[in-house]
Order: structure tokens, then sequence, then C-alpha cells
């Protein structure tokens, strides 16, 4: 099978929603698909053995800069029309992706969608209120072209339904479980994670650091412990210059970005995985701490509950209150039992979730719509005669 990925993020920027493209194109690759991938910003020229083309694009300022908004090129048509796709799958439409859906059905191509971010709650975080409306309107628009709309949680295929969006699936969460583990876990890291006080207790955040992840939560939490733990933050973003001033003089450690061996060590090193955000479709990450061996104190809200298993792999907290927070912390941190029982619970949840089951899953979500595209073909409606430039079913 051929698929067009449009994606509005891609590497070198990491998070959740890249780990899912990149490791589903390895898989992908592995099963014997053809992918071309339109991505913005400066992207690898290949993946997996895949084509990337590069998108123009413009950092979306000054709300998120490093955020790349890809426009539309006419390379786009070229490669499309050259490379002929069975399916093209648009990730997360709002700019780019949403350009890729368009193009889909200009050319009477099957679409899948899928959503991994909730656009809208991040606008309003961001102060951007007054066009929140709007983009909830045009992202619902945009995957009703879709004949399949995927969803990475239980809570956000729900929360898509309500939005009024129509064929609604769940792709299956998935983790690296050898890349991730507690045999990872390194006295050095732990040494660097703590600022020289490994015999300290240790609890790590990784991931984007921005507004909406509500990580100003952590400040209260962490006034609240004991003067023996201490916390990290791995990974960067916007929001990490005003964190650094609001965490000075605490017992915080900022590593930037980390990548590979380097985060499995951080993960595995830690003794707790603290995750406050309220807006996560899944939470890819709390998933590689579980891999690591590491419980998860995190917000029951979005997806969360969906990857962390409230008493298997972590606690769940009340969203935005402190306090809450700060105790399910402390009932891990002071109960040995308690701590390594959610770690054996957390590292089997990871087992049960490979990329290859997702991947497949996947695929099967790319087969559905093709036949249901072709099976309810209508007669080209005047726009499409007019504008669209329509392409016969890839052999």
């Amino acid at each position: 099978m051929r698929i067009a990925l449009f994606t509005e993020v891609f590497l070198p920027k990491i998070d959740g929603v890249v780990t899912r493209i990149t490791r589903s194109l390895e898989q992908l690759a592995e099963l014997g698909h053809e992918v071309v991938v339109f991505a913005p910003g400066h992207p690898p020229e290949s993946f997996a053995g895949f084509e990337v083309v590069p998108v123009r694009s413009v950092p979306f300022r000054p709300w998120y800069p490093e955020l790349e908004v890809g426009l539309p090129t006419p390379s786009i048509a070229a490669v499309m029309e050259r490379f002929h796709p069975h399916v093209v799958h648009a990730v997360n439409p709002v700019w780019l992706a949403a350009y890729g859906a368009l193009s889909a059905r200009r050319r009477n191509i099957p679409l899948v969608a899928s959503f991994h971010t909730d656009v809208p709650s991040y606008t309003r975080r961001l102060g951007l209120e007054w066009i929140t409306d709007t983009t909830s309107r045009w992202i619902t628009r945009l995957h009703n072209e879709a004949q399949v709309n995927l969803c990475t949680s239980r809570q956000m295929v729900q929360r898509a339904q309500g939005a009024g969006i129509r064929n609604v699936q769940l792709w299956p969460k998935a983790v690296d479980t050898r890349a991730y583990s507690p045999a990872r876990s390194s006295v050095r890291m732990r040494e660097r994670l703590t600022d020289g006080h490994p015999q300290d207790r240790l609890l790590v955040y990784v991931g984007r650091l921005s507004k909406e992840k509500d990580l100003l939560l952590l400040r209260a939490a962490l006034a609240r412990m004991p003067e023996d733990v201490r916390l990290a933050f791995v990974g960067s973003g916007p929001f990490r210059t005003q964190l650094e001033e609001e965490f000075a003089g605490t017992r915080t450690v900022f590593t930037g970005y980390m990548s590979g061996t380097e985060l499995a060590a951080a993960y595995a090193s830690a003794d707790l995985f603290v995750f406050p955000s309220t807006t996560e479709t899944l939470g890819l990450v709390a998933l590689e701490s579980m891999a690591s061996g590491v419980p998860v104190v995190g917000a029951r809200a979005g997806g969360i509950p969906f990857a962390v298993r409230d008493g298997v792999g972590g606690l769940l907290f009340e969203p935005h209150d402190a306090d809450d927070l700060a105790r399910k912390a402390m009932r891990v941190l002071d109960d040995p039992q308690l701590a390594a029982r959610l770690s054996a619970g957390g590292r089997a949840e990871a087992e049960a979730s490979s990329w290859r089951t997702s991947t497949e899953a996947l695929v099967g979500a790319y087969e559905e719509a093709v036949e249901r595209h072709w099976a309810d073909r209508r007669p080209p409606s005047w726009h499409m005669r007019l504008w669209g430039r329509p392409m016969p079913r890839a052999e």
C-alpha cells in the first residue's frame, strides 16, 4: 500500500506525536508498505527509507515559536501525482495536514485522519480564546472529510464523538519496551538529575515545557514535600525560561532535551514520574516511564487514565490539585512495597502494547478507508469537476 502522510510536526522536533509517527513509519517499512511524508520546517531527507518532503513553514510566533506552521507549495501536487497514493493520512489536521485532507478530497483519494492533540484546549491555554470556537469547527469539518478517524485513547474517542466527528476508532497505544527498561537505570544519570544528591528521592517530568502542561503545579507540590525530594525536568520548550525563574532556589534540575539511551536512563533512574498535564490525548511519556519500571502520578484527565490505570502502573490525582498531587507522590515514595507493585504493574502493562500490533491496526484503518471510499463513490460534484483533479483508484 502507498500512503501519503501529512503531519504538522516531525523531526527534528521531539514530542509524543513525532514518536508515534516515527515508530509507525519504522513498522510500516518492515511490513512492506510505501510512504511519502510531507512535513514542515527542516526535516531529514528521509526516514525509515521513506522520502520526506520539506514544506515551507513559518514559526507560530509569538505564542509557540518552536512550532512551524506548514504552508502549501506546488511541489506537493507534483509529488502526490507521481506517488499516486492508495490513501492519505492527515495527522492532526489544522494547517499543513489540513491541506493534505483537502488535497485528498480534490484528488478523490481515501482519507484517514488522526487526532493527537486537543488543539482547542491548547489555544485557550495560550491565550487565544478568540480563535478557539473557529478552530473547533474547522477541526471537526476536516475530520469529517475522512472515511476513518483515529484517536489515541478511549477518552479522546469520546471527546471526538462529542465534538461531532464521525467514523471514530481507537488507535491502540504502544511503547518500545526494549528501549525503555528498568535495566537502563544509571548511577551517573541519577547524580546528574539530583544535582549530585543521588541518595535523595527523585521525581522526573519528561516532555515539552509549555504553558498548557500545567507544570507550575509541580512548584506548589514540591513545596509540600520533604527536603529530600528533588525534581528534574527533562525537555525544553517555550515555557522553560519562566519555569526556571519560578523554580529558582528549589531542589530542581533542568536538563534540556534528551533522546535515545540518555533519555531511557533518565526515566529508569528516577523514583517517580510526575505528570500534571490535563490536556493529553494519551501521554506517551507515561507509557515510557512505566516501561522503565518507574510508577506514574498523573492527573485524572484527558487520556492519562487510559495510559495509566489507577493502582496498576501508578496513581491518579485530582486535576489542578497540588495537595492531592503531593499526597499521591509521597504515598508512593514512602511505601516501598506499593512502589514495587506499581513498578511491576506498569512494566506488565507496557509489555502488552507493541508498536507492531498498533501499526497493524493502523494498516487496517487504511484498508477500511479505501474500501469505504470506493464503495460510497458518487459522481463528482460540480465543485470537483471545476476545481478538482480526481485520480483513478490506485492499483
